[in-house]
């Protein structure tokens, strides 16, 4: 059975990870030596980096997309090899963003993709046979497997078979003993007395002759004879087990014994676990993360903190290909995570979970402990949050904002962002790309309660913020009754083309100085829902992350030019962006095709490797098409058309019917069913060139 702290547990796992990650990553490039980190940060006791917003990383990449698996293919089955390598081909962009891209032979995971993508299939992609012994072993065997060991709490064996089927698509031999072990490892967490207990357990998951085994084995027999010291056994380490002996960019074997370092000298306290593994240099973010993990299960969220929490504010950049789930909510990940183990586990969950998430909105209570959700404040000065356990409109859990005497005149921001821009990022890491997860048309509701203290009732105004004119767009103001739950709820306005990069109100009060308004609002429910109807301006847009906003290429060359936005490719190619929940729509475009045959509307995509696209192909003919692993022409009809002249595309698609027209002319009709929702953008499936303008979407 799965116990009732299971859902708290994944999310402080998933917490845990994200903070090991964040804290080890600065210091990961080999240049990093132990000594160096010693000199230049001494005894790390907190994030040794300020980042203005976390970039992506490669380590939360793939156990939040490649746990899809399970979503797409392996829905009512056991997982397969071949379910998750059709993961990384759906969400993967070629050469950019997800995962390292250092060239195929040097890279695992880039010579993973590329057999992927030559047809050769997991398990074969990833086994020393095809790729040698070094590359099948390097870390990526353990790194990418955490959400399977939240996924099986208490059942490590499943965990590690999961793991294992999960790292071949990449990785063979100690690269999959890696994967059984760590995924043992959290699985075991979420009910194991001592560290020790956690590692026995994923010692039990693989070949105890195993070089893996024999590593962990020997920092156990260290640490019982130097149990003080972790910088002895490090020395240790790289006397015995170091990457002079382990070739390659990052061998799996001399990393493991930093994670068993860093779970026994950190003695079963979170923070000092990721501080260890980050001291000890080598691939810092992934031992960091690893073991974030196993602590954030095995402590809890009261055992995280704040320190290593609150920069986190409950929000990371990942990088596939859907830039609206690349803006990730870690409670309402860790929630749809934790409904997925319900359902591996054959057990009904809880009906407050099941209440408490909804894949196709945004939906945040405050449920969990300590979880923002994101929210932010512009004056931090005079407006503080923080998470209360206490207080909700219909369970606990809100986010109190503290008010400090404000007076008339002054003003503060509460807004949360669904929306990113390359200007809030230090680093290129990763190239995450965004698709704005609010659109004109939609509603956003809200809960508040108001607690005055003294003063005037505090005035609430929502707004949005377009993110190229940087323009606050207002809303009515409304006034709040005193202790009681006020409803909030708006339409977000027309936008011109523009997007939006917060969401939220504004608190302002009429209070003079002789009495200054001090109290607290409380936040819960808040919802952004219902049918967009948006346009895309592109004279309104730019180019960063090498894609054009707020799109994610998918090869080709996607530029800017007077307004418009251009591709020329000398393959095939496609551009996503839109929610990736987008069921009925109309969709409308004007192509100007430049050169080549191919010239397309996508649509209802969940990746690169599953959508419908709709458009010129081929001299005089358009077609609908199907590309499932494989492209299909579904409906072909005759139609003339000629290169530098532009069309005006119209896509409607509702339920099963799908009706395209041209110049305003119903040129097909017809229904299919393979796919019912997903994303929107271009695409071509041959070498060409063309122009795209006036771009618009209205959900039925």
């Amino acid at each position: 059975m799965i116990s009732n702290d299971y859902l708290e547990k994944v999310y402080a796992g998933f917490l845990g990870m994200n903070a090991g990650i964040r804290l080890g990553a600065p210091v990961e490039p080999t240049e990093w030596t132990p000594e160096i980190i010693q000199d230049v940060y001494g005894d790390i006791n907190g994030y040794i980096k300020d980042y203005k917003t976390f970039s992506a990383d490669d380590d939360a990449n793939g156990p939040v997309f490649f746990l899809r698996a399970l979503l797409d293919d392996a829905k009512n089955r056991e997982l397969t090899p071949e379910d998750v390598g059709r993961a990384w081909l759906n969400y993967t962009r070629e050469g950019i963003g997800m995962f390292w891209w250092g060239g195929e032979g040097i890279s695992t995971e880039h010579t993973a993709y590329n057999n992927l993508k030559k047809g050769i299939s997991a398990p074969k992609s990833g086994s020393s046979e095809v790729n040698g012994i070094v590359l099948a072993e390097q870390i990526g065997g353990q790194i990418f497997v955490d959400s399977w060991g939240l996924l099986f709490p208490n059942n490590p064996k499943k965990a590690a078979d999961y793991a294992e089927i999960a790292a071949s698509v990449s990785h063979d031999k100690n690269g999959l003993f890696g994967a059984r072990f760590i995924a043992a490892c959290i699985a075991q967490a979420f009910s194991a007395k001592s560290i020790e207990e956690v590692i026995e357990a994923g010692l039990k998951e693989i070949p105890e002759e195993s070089t893996y085994a024999l590593v962990v084995r020997a920092v156990l027999d260290f640490h019982e004879q130097v149990p003080n010291d972790f910088r002895l056994c490090r020395q240790y380490l790289e006397n015995e087990w170091g990457y002079d002996k382990y070739p390659g960019i990052c061998h799996i074997i001399p990393n493991a014994g930093v994670c068993i370092l860093s779970l026994l000298y950190g003695n079963g306290d979170f923070a000092r676990t990721i501080e260890i593994a980050t001291m000890c240099g080598w691939d810092t973010d992934c031992n960091a993360g690893n073991v974030g993990t196993i602590l954030g299960v095995f402590t809890g969220t009261s055992g995280i903190a704040d320190r290593y929490r609150k920069p986190i504010n409950d929000f990371i950049a990942t990088s596939s290909v859907s830039g609206y789930l690349n803006i990730l909510d870690i409670p309402t990940f860790s929630k749809s995570l934790a409904l997925l183990g319900y359902k591996m586990a054959n057990q009904e969950p809880p009906v407050e979970l099941l209440n408490s998430y909804r894949e196709e909105e945004i939906y945040f209570d405050f449920t969990l402990p300590g979880s923002t959700h994101g929210f932010r404040t512009d004056f931090p000065f005079k407006t503080f949050l923080r998470h209360n356990s206490d207080n909700g409109y219909q369970s606990k859990g809100s986010l109190e904002i503290f008010i400090d005497r404000m007076i008339k005149g002054e003003s503060s921001k509460v807004f949360y962002k669904p929306f990113y821009r390359r200007e809030e990022f230090n680093d290129e890491k990763y190239k995450p790309t965004f698709a704005p997860q609010i659109y004109s048309g939609q509603s956003v509701s809200l809960k508040i309660y108001s607690d005055k203290i003294q003063g005037e009732d505090f005035i609430l105004t929502p707004y949005i913020r377009n993110t190229y004119s940087k323009e606050t767009v207002k809303l009515n103001s409304i006034k709040l009754t005193n202790d009681e739950w006020n409803r909030v709820e708006f339409v977000v306005p027309d936008t011109d083309g523009d997007l939006i990069d917060e969401v939220g109100f504004i608190i302002e009060s009429p209070s003079e100085l002789t009495k200054r308004a001090f109290g607290k609002l409380y936040i819960d429910e808040f919802r952004i829902f219902g049918k967009s109807c948006y346009e895309i301006d592109f004279s309104k847009q730019a180019i960063e992350f090498l894609s054009v906003t707020p799109f994610s290429h998918h090869r080709g060359e996607w530029t800017l030019e007077n307004g418009k936005m251009r591709v020329s490719s000398l393959t095939d190619c496609a551009s996503f962006t839109g929610n990736y929940y987008t069921k009925d729509v109309i969709m409308n475009a004007f192509i100007l095709p430049k050169k080549g045959n191919s010239h397309n509307l996508l649509f209802r995509a969940s990746g690169v490797e599953r959508h419908y696209q709709v458009g010129f192909d081929g001299e005089n003919q358009v077609s609908l098409i199907s590309n499932d692993f494989g492209i299909e022409r579904i409906h072909s009809i005759p139609y003339e058309w000629k290169h530098d002249e532009e069309y005006q595309f119209e896509l409607k698609c509702k339920g099963n019917e799908i009706c395209f027209s041209i110049n305003n002319e119903s040129i097909l009709l017809f229904e299919h069913n393979r796919f019912n929702r997903g994303m929107i953008g271009f695409a071509m499936l041959e070498q060409g060139e063309s122009i795209i303008s006036n771009f618009s979407v209205k959900e039925l």
